[in-house]
This record gives C-alpha cells, sequence and structure tokens, in this order.
C-alpha cells in the first residue's frame, strides 16, 4: 500500500504553497483509516492526531510535502505528470512512510498514553514551511518532534543518528557593487563594477580559510555575478548572490557582519559602493541528546544498522521545530543512484515499510517516555 502511496504522490508533485491535491489525497487516506484531522489554518498541508488519553504528552512525527521545479529524468512508469516540477527530493517518501506510521499507530490507539500528532507540512524547499505550521498553531502543547530525511549514499536497513549538529543553518545574501559606467576603451574615466565584484568573491572565501576556526565549519559560496549587457560598455552595477551554510550560532551570527566588512571595504578602496542584502532561513539542525538516545534505541531494536553520519551543509527548516521543542532528525537509508535534487533522483521502496515501523515504535516509546517521566522508556524499547 505504501509503495502505491508513494507512487501516486511521485506522479503528482506540487511545489511550495501549491500542495492542494497533495493535502486532499492526504486527508483522504487518513480518513480512510478513521484517523481524525485537526483544525489548523492552513492552506496547504494538514495536521491529525491519533491517541484519545485526555492530558496525556503529545509527540509530533513531521513530513514535508512540497516538491520541486525540476524536469524529471528516471523514465520511471510513475514519472511526474506535471511539466517542469519533480518529487526529486524524496518528500513523496517522507509523506508514504509518516502516513504508514500513522496506520500502525491507529490500530494501537487505544494502548498509547498520550496523543501523536502527524504534521504534514507545506514548502519545506522554501525553507518557510515550518515556520508557517508553527505559527498556525502545530506545536502547541507538544513534548517532542520527530523527523527524517532520506538519504541516498546510506544503504537500505541502515540509518544515520548523530546528536547535536546534524544539517547546516542556512542564509542567503546579495550584494550590490556600483561603479561608474563607461566605454570599455577608456576604462580610467569610470569605476569597473565587475573588478570589484570579482575581487569581493576572492576575498569572501578568506572568511573560512582565515577567520573561522579550523575547529569549526563553514561555506561561503557565490553563486552568482550578474553585469553588464554588451561587450563594449563597462556597466555601471554588478550584483553577486550565493549562500551561506554554518553549524554554530555564533559563527552564524557573525557572517553578516564580515561580509559587509569585506564587501564595503573593497568596493571603498577602488571608489565603488557594495550594499548587503542578508536572507536569514532555517538555523542548523541540532538533535536533542536524550531524544537522539531514545532514536538509537528504538531503531536498534527494530534491526537497522545506526550510523553516525557526518554533518550536511544541506539546510532542513526541521530546525525551526527544534527552536521550540526537543526534536531529532535522522537520516534513513535509502540507496538511490543521484543525490537530492537531481533530475534522475529515485529511491529504493524497500525501505518504506521498514521506516514505517521505526517511526511508530518512535511515537510509542516517546509517548511512554513522557508519560513515566523520566528515563522509565529504556525497558519498553
Amino acid at each position: 500500500m505504501l509503495v502505491d502511496v508513494r507512487r501516486q504522490l511521485h506522479r503528482h508533485p506540487e511545489v511550495a504553497f501549491e500542495e492542494y491535491e497533495t493535502t486532499r489525497s492526504i486527508a483522504g487516506w487518513l480518513r480512510e483509516a478513521d484517523i481524525r484531522i485537526a483544525d489548523y489554518p492552513l492552506k496547504t498541508g494538514l495536521v491529525a492526531e491519533i491517541g484519545r488519553r485526555a492530558g496525556g504528552p503529545i509527540v509530533a512525527l513531521r513530513a514535508d510535502i512540497d516538491a520541486l521545479p525540476i524536469q524529471e529524468e528516471t523514465g520511471l512508469p510513475f514519472a511526474s505528470a506535471v511539466p517542469g516540477k519533480m518529487h526529486a527530493c524524496g518528500h513523496d517518501f517522507h509523506m508514504a512512510v509518516i502516513l504508514g506510521a500513522a496506520l500502525l499507530l491507529r490500530a494501537r490507539e487505544e494502548e498509547l498514553p498520550g496523543t501523536v500528532r502527524l504534521i504534514f507540512q507545506p514548502a519545506e524547499e522554501k525553507g518557510t514551511g515550518a515556520a508557517y505550521a508553527i505559527d498556525a498553531g502545530a506545536l502547541e502543547g507538544v513534548a517532542g518532534i520527530f523527523g527524517l530525511h532520506n538519504k541516498p549514499d546510506l544503504p537500505v536497513g541502515t540509518v544515520g543518528i548523530r546528536p547535536g549538529a546534524l544539517m547546516a543553518g542556512v542564509d542567503g545574501f546579495r550584494i550590490d557593487v556600483t561603479g561608474v559606467g563607461t566605454h570599455a576603451a577608456v576604462p580610467h574615466a569610470g569605476v569597473d563594477p565587475i573588478v570589484v565584484a570579482a575581487q569581493i568573491v576572492t576575498a569572501l572565501q578568506t572568511i573560512v580559510s582565515r577567520s573561522i576556526s579550523p575547529l569549526d565549519s563553514a561555506v561561503v559560496s557565490v553563486t552568482k555575478l550578474q553585469a553588464g549587457t554588451t561587450w563594449n560598455v563597462i556597466p555601471e552595477r554588478a550584483v553577486l548572490e550565493g549562500t551561506v551554510r554554518t553549524f554554530d550560532a555564533a559563527v552564524r551570527a557573525e557572517m553578516p557582519g564580515r561580509i559587509e566588512r569585506i564587501a564595503e571595504g573593497i568596493a571603498g578602496a577602488l571608489g565603488a559602493t557594495a550594499r548587503l542584502h542578508w536572507y536569514p532561513g532555517p538555523p542548523s539542525v541540532r538533535n536533542d541528546e536524550r531524544l537522539t538516545s531514545l532514536t538509537i534505541k528504538a531503531a536498534e531494536a527494530e534491526g537497522w544498522r545506526v550510523v553516525t553520519p557526518d554533518p550536511s551543509p544541506a539546510g532542513e527548516d526541521f530546525a525551526f521545530y527544534q527552536e521550540r521543542v526537543p526534536g531529532s532528525f535522522v537520516f534513513v537509508g535509502t540507496a538511490g543512484p543521484r543525490e537530492w535534487h537531481h533530475p534522475a533522483f529515485d529511491l529504493d521502496e524497500r525501505a518504506l515499510a521498514p521506516t514505517a515501523r521505526l517511526f511508530a515504535r518512535l511515537a510509542e516509546v516517546a509517548l511512554a517516555a513522557w508519560a513515566g517521566g523520566g528515563d522509565s522508556h529504556s525497558d519498553r524499547v
């Protein structure tokens, strides 16, 4: 059943905040299983709940539901039927897993010592969907939250779990460089913003190599440099865009100032001006130690091979939930042929059912831990 669900979702992808049919499909499967859908003001995405014990703890399981604006190149019989859109990050897998966990939990609903809240969240790829769900009240009363991401480079049956930083904080920037335009034959009559921009690009690399401790990690990538319209005119303006990835909150806080000082200093020295525009995104995914320990025990009890993955410089807006409540996020091995966001991305569907069982067990164990207090969950795993 979960394979059919995943394939239907894969065939009908919808991008951020356009997931209307996806939401209706999820709601339909939940209603068929007599799982109640909670009343939250979400235009796309939904929240459902399992468990009827009033006053018990609430544990949340989260799945992201949006696709990417990518033309699929897998050749699969269930490939995207929507031109230019594709589940190239495996969110169809995530939805099917949490739906499968919901079905397992529904069968044991009367035994649950609390409530499992299922958050099917829109717009993860925009980095804004988690905040949208939080603003709608999806975290109210939640004691802890669990989430997952498929990992193409891990084999099926392997789960990557680590306490602390797992994924990077993600920020974006734009630098507007303004010089003085002139004819290309008389550069001395103007101030070339392209030369200024090129030196800024080079100097920005010194932030990681010379300003950040070698014991910390960071990435500064300039991914766009746009200037000029023709071959014989030095333009007035150049624009740089890029991204910054960090794992430490203190390092992240320093980045805008460092970039601004470099850009303004170089521009000023060369007779131009530079203005930084900073676009903050999700912070680093940082796993709670207690919940991570609980997750490891649950995975081992389900027969998974548990590994400690390297932190990923990719970002995840699951981090916004972790700013509010303890959370644990894991990498699930799916043995895919390509990395996330590749047009030929796919995954091994044999990981679906075991992952659903893992998250159902994890929800039960977490509820038992909070209902019993302390670390009394250890004998339940």
